[in-house]
């Protein structure tokens, strides 16, 4: 089978993302590779490409919308890590999603609907799930602890943050699939609908409030800090349908614990980034312009703290 000359895709912070075809008889394919930067580097957080890839196949079966996954790469492929999925057509950017005239009627139900898309992500069957980390409220903070260790210079307002997660740390829920950025970005969307959850990197076993917290977190509203639930609607609508989605009773009090921890957690990423881009493992421009974005969690950190969602 012969393929088009792969183009490398601008945009995401972890993984390298190529766009291809596959020329068959039939036509062309459109395809995606999803890569390991520089074929091999894999943050240790992350459940690795594999096992995403697998994941993937297992949300899809179970309704979830996701890019159908074509091949797991192999040694013998020279190409690294990763996995070949279909190319779905549609929209990531936030500014075109949140702005633009072609999505206004899907802008409307977008809050509900990805509310009942999650319900159906934490209701996959855990046997047909490979074998993931878990990771509740202990692990996350216990994670987030050594990354502080390695701030420099530390953060008093992290450090703050942190104190407050500690002191309000809730009890273990019952484990669910959680995607683990569930965000805008991370979600294809044409004028129709949602069309594909995407980057399931950090997916793992854990507190399904946690996917709610991310989602409603101030840097995944993109400017619309009015509409909480991804800078598309209200909690309501979120919750609402979530909840009528069969994924159990929502607890505001938690979704606000990891709304506050999701803060601390993309401030303390985009500050990993400097020394990443650094040490020369990761030179995209995507990861230095990110990382400046550091200060922007703390300014959200101290409202999250002093007033709540």
């Amino acid at each position: 089978m012969n393929v088009s000359i792969p183009e490398r895709l601008s945009g995401g912070a972890s993984q390298e993302t190529w766009a291809f075809a596959a020329i068959t008889p039939a036509g062309q394919v459109p395809l995606i590779l999803r890569r390991a930067p520089g074929g091999d580097f894999e943050r240790n957080i992350a459940a690795g490409l594999s096992t995403e890839a697998e994941v993937i196949r297992a949300a899809g079966a179970a309704g979830v919308p996701v890019a159908p996954v074509r091949h797991i790469l192999m040694p013998g492929d020279d190409l690294g890590r990763g996995f070949v999925s279909d190319r779905i057509e549609g929209e990531t950017i936030a500014r075109k999603l949140l702005r633009d005239a072609a999505f206004a009627d899907v802008r409307r139900r977008l809050a509900a609907d990805l509310g009942s898309i999650l319900a159906r992500i934490h209701a996959v069957p855990p046997a047909s799930l490979p074998q993931l980390a878990t990771l509740g409220p202990a692990e996350t903070l216990a994670y987030l602890r050594a990354e502080l260790d390695t701030c420099d210079p530390p953060s008093p307002i992290f450090e703050l943050a942190y104190r407050w997660l500690v002191e309000r740390r809730p009890a273990d829920a019952s484990l669910a699939l959680v995607h683990g950025d569930f965000r805008t970005g991370n979600l294809m969307i044409a004028p129709d609908g949602v069309r594909a959850v995407l980057d399931w990197e950090l997916v793992h076993l854990g507190d399904p409030m946690e996917d709610l917290g991310w989602f409603c977190a101030m840097p995944w509203r993109f400017g619309r800090i009015e509409a909480p639930a991804g800078g598309f609607g209200s909690r309501t609508a979120l919750y609402g349908a979530y909840e009528a989605a069969s994924g159990g009773p929502v607890d505001p009090e938690r979704v606000r614990w990891w709304e506050t921890l999701a803060s601390l957690r993309w401030g303390l990423n985009c500050r990993s980034y400097v020394a990443l881009f650094q040490s020369g493992q990761d030179r995209s421009v995507e990861r230095a312009m990110i990382a400046r974005r550091a200060s922007e969690n703390e300014i959200d950190l101290l409202r999250l703290i002093e007033f709540g969602p």
